[in-house]
């Protein structure tokens, strides 16, 4: 197999195939990139079981063949390589050699009958506005949990629903929800989608114009895949039951207060700084204003205020994790945040928080973006 192409255009590639690995795999051939040389240019693809990321560029081939080579060395390796055109060849003894200008690289050649097969999507598909959905994975993803021991709160819940994608991620702590435009066919879907894996997504197609969505596969082996242009990610979905979260968003949102989402985040991140790790940050909202006071070790103290709009109530004062509220503020994305105080049934449990954007002390925000927060388990 011998080949030339661009660059800049196979480090791209490389780089982009090579994402979804994990930095360490037990499976020393699943480290491998799939490099398919034909008429038709250059498929290369990388899959490990879980996710799968596959494109196809130009080149011009001069040998078609297939090769497997170890991907995170080839990406810097590519990365590297001085601005002129790669000559990819395999050598008599087995080396692939990779030359551009005056450097020169062998690699070792991994063997290609023992890749397993990419996998293939046919069933039901559609259409999101790519730089909504990468805004949306944004929103949410982050609130997924990472532990493992509950697997089904490590992914972010995809709902389809005639023209609306909805998203929603918790790890029993918070819940983050979004809807985006769904432009599809067929009926009412659902997938749970490792939020490792959709957040390369949307960081991957965040500018690429649109996204298709199929779903596709069965039983143990359902899979989701993305693809934009001549890029494509698979992964397979998480099994099990997603707890119903979404009951848990108050319908009546009349005693809230509205403040500068930059102020209120910077004046977190300094009265955090004397807190003990995880421990909450006492908030006083009231008529004045939003007050915030922490006690750390070695008797730090810290406290501050930031104007604030305060609606439909009286003051209220509670206790909130500090970097799970800061991660919210980022969510935001825009001017004012209107922070919603809710109300239970249970006497002995603290109420949830709300957190959305508003585009103006007086006017909410436009898009769907709500994020839930309480200092206390959502779920038991």
């Amino acid at each position: 197999m011998r080949f030339q192409v661009n660059r800049d255009v196979f480090s791209e590639a490389v780089s982009f195939v090579v994402k979804l690995l994990p930095q360490r795999n037990p499976q020393p051939i699943l480290a491998g990139v799939l490099i398919e040389a034909s008429e038709a240019g250059l498929t290369l693809s990388a899959f490990d079981y879980e996710a799968s990321a596959r494109t196809t560029i130009e080149a011009n081939v001069d040998e078609p063949g297939t090769i497997l080579v170890h991907g995170r060395l080839l990406s810097d390796i590519a990365s590297r390589l001085p601005n002129a055109p790669i000559d990819i060849a395999v050598e008599e003894d087995g080396g692939i050699a990779v030359t551009c200008g005056s450097a020169r690289f062998t690699l070792a050649a991994m063997p290609v009958e023992e890749y397993p097969s990419i996998p293939e999507v046919t069933g039901s598909t559609g259409v999101v506005p790519a730089e909504d959905f990468g805004t949306a994975i944004a929103q949410v993803a982050f609130a997924a949990s990472r532990d493992d021991v509950t697997p089904v709160l490590t992914g972010v819940q995809l709902e389809v629903s005639g023209t609306t994608l909805s998203m929603v991620a918790t790890d029993r702590y918070r819940v983050s929800l979004r809807d985006v435009p769904w432009d599809g066919e067929g009926s009412e879907q659902t997938a749970l989608v490792p939020a490792r894996t959709l957040t390369e997504v949307g960081k991957t197609f965040a500018h690429a114009g649109n996204i298709e969505i199929a779903f596709s596969g069965a039983g143990d082996r359902e899979i989701i895949a993305f693809t934009s242009g001549n890029k494509t990610v698979t992964s397979l979905l998480i099994k099990g039951n997603f707890p119903p979260v979404r009951r848990l968003f108050p319908e009546q949102t009349d005693h809230y207060a509205v403040v500068n989402t930059a102020e209120l985040i910077e004046a977190v991140r300094r009265v955090a700084l004397v807190l003990d790790r995880s421990a909450p940050l006492r908030f006083t909202f009231s008529t004045d204003g939003v007050t915030m006071d922490a006690s750390g070790s070695e008797q730090a103290r810290a406290s501050e205020s930031v104007d604030a709009h305060l609606n439909g109530g009286d003051e209220v004062t509670l206790g909130l994790n500090p970097q799970y509220l800061l991660e919210a503020l980022g969510a935001v994305k825009s001017e004012f945040t209107r922070v919603t105080f809710t109300s239970s049934d249970n006497a002995n449990k603290l109420s949830p928080v709300l957190v959305t954007s508003q585009t103006s002390v007086d006017q909410a925000g436009l898009d769907s973006f709500k994020y839930l927060l309480q200092p206390n388990l959502l779920l038991r």
